[in-house]
């Protein structure tokens, strides 16, 4: 299952993690991010151990939405060694999530 993060425990499950770690901003209203959520569910029992696969409530945190400049829902940030590496904005498939999970390994 994918690990909720807020603005209390993000740095330290994403930024601190020796992982690559995946976050996904969402909302309970997003239409698009439904879509996505059942994705970034089996991406989490998929990388369990390899990757940190995390989704944060934009509705219920604020400072980490704004300091990634997350503007539009869904987006997915990727990150390594504490750095953002690169993000995916909208909908996506799972191989292009995937694909970007992959080269941070």
């Amino acid at each position: 299952m994918a690990i909720a993060v807020n603005d209390s425990n993000f740095n330290e499950v994403i930024l601190k993690t020796d992982k690559p770690a995946v976050v996904d901003f969402w909302a309970p209203w997003c239409g698009p991010c439904r879509m996505i959520g059942p994705i970034i569910e089996e991406l989490a029992a998929e990388y369990e151990g390899k990757a940190v696969i995390a989704k944060c409530d934009v509705d219920s945190s604020e400072e980490v939405p704004v300091k990634y400049g997350i503007r539009n829902i869904p987006t997915i940030l990727f990150f390594k060694d504490g750095e953002l590496k690169d993000k995916i904005v909208g909908s996506t498939t799972k191989s292009a999530i995937v694909s970007k999970i992959n080269s941070l390994m």
